[in-house]
């Protein structure tokens, strides 16, 4: 069964005040598709359990400028603001494409319950679009690319943000970072 890829990141110095900051400088740094530009803001109040205090299509999610504002409209220190949007990756439906991948940016406010602890965390779809599956035929290059995707993404956002920690990680708890290198090394 797959599981879901996240980056979470741990940052220095955040608060309720330069949250935006930080986020804005994410979501700038970000590789949207080019093939599905649209995106989906939801903002949510206090956790999960509460349905979105607030939902908003966005035609272009490259658009950070309107992304932004309309996070500023909720402005809450317990609220968490979820960018669902797409990036190209290579996937297999018949034969090997770049197609776009489905991804969530999201931020969560300091009084907000994230799942770590993390400030940012990015769901980057599941493990088999990273991971050699059964369910395609091998294409090793593929893989590779978006692997490299997903590190250059990690080593970009350490070099824009106070990163104090960072961790790449699937549902099941694994560390991804090792089935990675695991799979990167077999050579598939």
């Amino acid at each position: 069964m797959a599981d879901t890829v996240h980056l979470s990141l741990w940052l220095r110095g955040f608060t309720e005040h330069n949250m935006f900051a930080l986020f804005e400088r994410t979501l700038r740094r970000f590789p949207y598709s080019r093939l599905e530009p649209s995106g989906l803001l939801l903002v949510y109040p206090i956790q999960y359990a509460e349905p979105p205090l607030a939902e908003h299509e966005i035609a272009d999610a490259a658009n950070c400028q309107e992304v932004l504002s309309l996070a500023r409209e909720h402005v809450n220190a317990d609220c968490s603001y979820q960018l669902d949007c797409f990036w190209d990756l290579w996937q297999y439906s018949g034969d090997w494409q770049l197609q776009p991948a489905a991804v969530s940016i999201t931020l969560f406010g300091p009084l907000f319950e994230s799942p770590w602890g993390e400030q940012i965390q990015i769901d980057l779809g599941l493990d088999y679009l990273y991971l050699p599956s059964d369910s395609a035929p091998a294409n090793d290059r593929a893989l590779r690319s978006n692997v490299k995707s997903v590190i250059h993404l990690a080593d970009d956002l350490e070099r824009i943000l106070p990163v104090e920690k960072r961790s790449l990680w699937s549902d099941t708890g694994d560390n991804l970072a090792e089935r990675l290198q695991e799979a990167l090394a077999s050579g598939g």
